[in-house]
Formats: structure tokens, sequence, C-alpha cells
């Protein structure tokens, strides 16, 4: 028994010596490297005390002079521009009445139609004359007694049998006979309706067999030739209109007519403070109707202008409208204008002088005072817009809009 427990104390101890271990050298080999990139950090933020070249580069940077900003210019000329009055007006007729029955009676017969030309005087429609023509026999009967008894009277006295009186009497009876004959007279041709005045009959209310009243509308004719048109005038804008002045006016229809200023109020309307004008147009083949929209231009004179983009005008810190041009020395120069005269593809303004050149893209990025380095805006014959570089400087790419709208955004 002694002999198995010395052998396993002595196997206790052969595993021991089995189990142990011995030092690994690349163990310690990550701590080494640790230390290195701790050494590595420290030594690179201590560098910019020890060598400031970010500051010298930054100071350098600063004291470095700017390049001029590089713009497109177009040259400008001044032009003859006229100046015109522009207003909404309404085109009126001529002349607009109503057609009524002078008299009451059976309509008998209807000659026109509704939307036909007719002349002054033509006989629209006609009502029953049974009854006018009756009064009117009666009436000449009593002026034939009427005039017996006068003559009868005017020989007696003649002979000395009747008296003054009689015959004055016999006088009044014989014009109140002429007169009932004129009134029977009068009454037959007031049932013929004619038209007033040469036009269109536009409205037309009248049927055969239907009675109507004396006073009664039947129709409306108009006459639109000529036109008028009719606008209203600010009072700033009195002292330029004058009567005889050239129009031109642009119907909503297309039409263009040239007409003559005919008639400028003296008086104001009292709610507008307008004054009312007529213009008077040609309308021979009546082919502009009445009623409808009109644009009115009428020249007040002319004066020298510069035709510009609505793209190239800019504000002032002071909200005033300029345009900025480049001058002799390349710097820019905001010169404030006044629009003469809108047009679809422009703007005539004055305020610039004789000879300029006008900045077309990046002016909404230089300043008044700042110097620039222009490039000559042109146009090719295909309509494309170049830029061509002056006194040496590179040539400038003409963006779009939008782009460059964008591109001062991103700024």
């Amino acid at each position: 028994m002694c002999e198995s427990e010395g052998q396993l104390e002595m196997s206790d101890s052969e595993n021991k010596e089995q189990l142990s271990f011995e030092d690994d050298k690349g163990a310690s080999r990550s701590a080494w490297i640790a230390a290195a990139l701790v050494v590595a950090i420290v030594c690179w933020m201590g560098s910019g005390y020890i060598l400031p070249s970010g500051d010298e580069d930054a100071e350098q940077a600063e004291t470095a002079p700017a390049k001029p900003v590089a713009v497109a210019v177009e040259k400008s000329t001044p032009q003859q521009v006229t100046i015109s009055f522009q207003a909404e007006g309404q085109a009126q007729p001529d002349r607009d009445t109503s057609i009524r029955a002078e008299a009451s009676g059976d309509v008998v017969d209807v000659l026109v139609m509704e939307g036909e030309e007719v002349e002054g005087g033509a006989v629209i429609a006609r009502l029953s004359a049974t009854g006018a023509q009756a009064d009117l026999a009666r009436a000449r009967e009593e002026f034939a007694r009427a005039d017996r008894e006068f003559k009868n009277a005017t020989e007696l006295l003649n002979r000395g049998v009747a008296t003054a009186d009689r015959v004055s009497q016999a006088r009044a009876t014989l014009a109140a006979a002429e007169a009932s004959v004129t009134a029977a007279e009068e009454a037959i041709e007031a049932l013929v309706i004619t038209a007033p005045f040469t036009g269109r009959v536009e409205e037309l209310s009248l049927d055969a067999g239907e009675f109507i009243q004396a006073g009664a509308e039947v129709g409306r004719i108009v006459d639109n030739r000529p036109l008028t048109v009719a606008l209203q005038v600010p009072q700033q804008a009195l002292g330029q209109i004058k009567s005889g002045q050239t129009a031109t006016v642009n119907f909503i229809t297309g039409e263009e007519r040239e007409g003559t200023v005919s008639f400028v109020s003296t008086a104001a309307n009292a709610e507008t403070r307008t004054f009312l004008t007529k213009i008077t147009v040609p309308n021979e083949d009546g082919a502009i109707p009445a009623g409808i929209s009109a644009e009115i231009r009428i020249p007040t004179g002319s004066t020298s202008a510069h035709f510009v983009q609505p793209s190239t005008i800019s504000l002032s810190p002071e909200g005033r409208l300029g345009v900025k041009t480049v001058d002799e020395n390349d710097m820019v120069v905001f010169t404030p204008i006044r629009i003469v005269r809108a047009e679809i593809d422009g703007l005539y303004v004055s305020g610039l002088s004789d000879a300029v050149r006008i900045i077309t893209v990046g002016q909404g990025f230089v300043n008044e005072g700042e110097k620039v380095a222009p490039s000559l805006q042109t146009k090719a014959d295909d309509g494309e817009e170049n830029s061509t570089p002056q006194d040496g400087q590179p040539a400038l790419p003409i963006p779009d809009s939008d782009a460059a709208s964008d591109e001062g955004q991103r700024e």
C-alpha cells in the first residue's frame, strides 16, 4: 500500500511538470504597437505648435489680391421710341335705338327678320288700317262741309246779308275740319313701322295677327358703321390726349384698326375721377361687332431709350430700379432707369448714357464699384448667345437662367 501511495505522488509531480507554461515573446508585441500609436498621435498634435505652416498659408491667402469676377456684357445704344398711352376700352355702336309702335292695331304684315340689314325709312311691319281709313273719310267729309259753309258765309257777307261773326265762325269750323283730316292722315302713316336709320335689326318681337299698343317697344336697331370705342382716361394723363389724335385699336377678336379721338370729356366721373374719351373707328364692312373689348394705344410723343431684357434689371439697396453696367475701367456702375415701354420680348428704358456695356450674366454676384472681367456677349447666326473675351480675359460660358439662379442659391 505504501508503494501505491509512492507511485501516486510520483505521477502527480510528473503531471505538474507537464502543465507548466513558458513565457510567449509574441504576447508583448500588441503593447508595443499601442504605445507607438500613442506617441505618433501626440507628436502629430504637437507639430502645430512647432511648425505652424497652416497659419502662414492662410495669411498668404488673405494678403493675395482677389481675381475679378467674370461677367458677360452686351453693348447697347439708344434708339428713338414712341411713347404711347395705353388703356382698355369697349366698342360701342354709333347708334343704337329701340323701335316703337306709334299707333295701336293688329299686325297685318312683317317684312323683315332679325339680323337683316335695312336702310333708313324701310318698312318693317304694317298694322291694320281699316279704322284709320274710315276716320280719314269722315274727316274729309267734315272738311268739305265746313269749306262750303265758309264759302257761303263769305258770299252772303259780300252781299250784305250775313254778318262778320258768321264768317269768323265758319272759318274756325273749317280750320278744325282741316286739322282732323291731317290727324287722320298721320294716323294712317303711323300704322307703318319703319327703320329710323340704316342699320341691323338686332331684335324684333312682331308676329302677324298680334295686337300692339301705341308706344310699345317692338324691336331694336343698331348702326355700328362706324364704331365708337369708349375708354376712361385718368386725370394724370388727360393733358396727353387731344381730339384729332390717331389711335391704334386692337380688338379682342384679333382685328386691328386705326381710329381718331373724337371726344374728350371735360368733366370727370365723380366716382372714378376719370374722363370719358371716345375714338371713332371705321367699320364699313361691319365685321367688328359692338360690345367687345379693345386695347387702345394713343401715341403721345417719342424719346431716346435702350432695349434691355427684364433679367438685367436690378434693385438698389434703396429699392430703385436700375441696370448694372461696366465702365471703361471695367468697374461696375449701377444706373437708375425708368421704364418707357414694355414689349413681349423686352423693355425700353431711359436713364442710360448713349453707349453702355450692360451686364447680362453675373450681375447678381457683383456690386457697384467692383472690378470685373467682362466678356462681350454676342448672338450667332443661329440665334445662340456666345461670349467673346475682352483684353485677354478668358471666355465666359453663357449659362441658362435656371442654372445661374441655382448657382446663386448655392453661394
